[in-house]
């Protein structure tokens, strides 16, 4: 056998095992990539994660409400990304601040794409004492992209209606009165449809899988 035959055998050899490694590499890459995509839930595991979607997402119809920077809050604010919207009031003592630091603590630890396209608004159950400048002092608290919002009552109502989101004030009492409320986070996708809501009680882990699954499953 000649020195030239022999060498190109041994090309060939390497030239195979090459091609060997690189498609496992190809294999393994792919699998690690596969395995690092939010997968899909089904409707169970969603809702047992405490995430309940509408079989259709619902358009809410049209609105004018007022933000806390003073500037119109419609329809239009909903478009081109997701929002998360919690009802309540900021002479709530209790259930609104939690709930306010916890949706606080859930930005923080989206990353990407989904911290830079998930909005987070309360919409005041309590307009009488929830002014703008009540609202500036309060919402931007928790987070300063956070978005407070305000209206004339009936506006209010209507829209936390078509949210199956009721509330209600406490009778009975004084000035300093309570209003109750849904403690739920309701989940608006891009299109400014509802799209479904986290019922309380709201564990971090649990939403932060679900709500990539939902981003996930709208993708497709």
């Amino acid at each position: 056998m000649s020195a030239n035959h022999t060498r190109a055998q041994s090309r060939g050899i390497r030239i195979t095992v090459v091609g060997v490694l690189l498609f496992i590499l190809l294999v393994i890459a792919a699998f690690v990539h596969r395995t690092g995509q939010p997968r899909v839930m089904p409707a169970a595991e969603m809702q047992a994660n405490g995430a309940y979607l509408l079989e259709t997402p619902r358009d809410i119809g049209d609105f004018e409400l007022i933000d806390h920077h003073g500037e119109p809050f419609t329809p239009a604010r909903l478009e081109g990304h997701w929002t998360l919207l919690f009802f309540g009031f900021t002479f709530c003592p209790d259930i609104c601040p939690t709930t306010m630091s916890f949706l606080n603590q859930f930005v923080e630890a989206l990353e990407g794409t989904e911290a830079r396209d998930t909005q987070v608004a309360m919409i005041s159950v309590d307009p009488a004492r929830d002014t703008v400048a009540q609202l500036a002092g309060y919402v931007p608290f928790f987070n300063e992209d956070f978005i407070g919002v305000t209206g004339e009552f009936l506006d209010i109502h209507r829209f936390a209606t078509a949210l199956n989101t009721p509330f209600r004030k406490v009778p009975g009492q004084d000035e300093n009165y309570l209003v109750d409320h849904s403690a739920n986070v309701v989940l608006i996708n891009p299109r400014g449809d509802y799209h479904g809501f986290f019922k309380a009680p709201l564990d971090l882990a649990k939403m932060k899988v679900t709500y990539r699954s939902i981003r996930v499953l709208w993708d497709r």
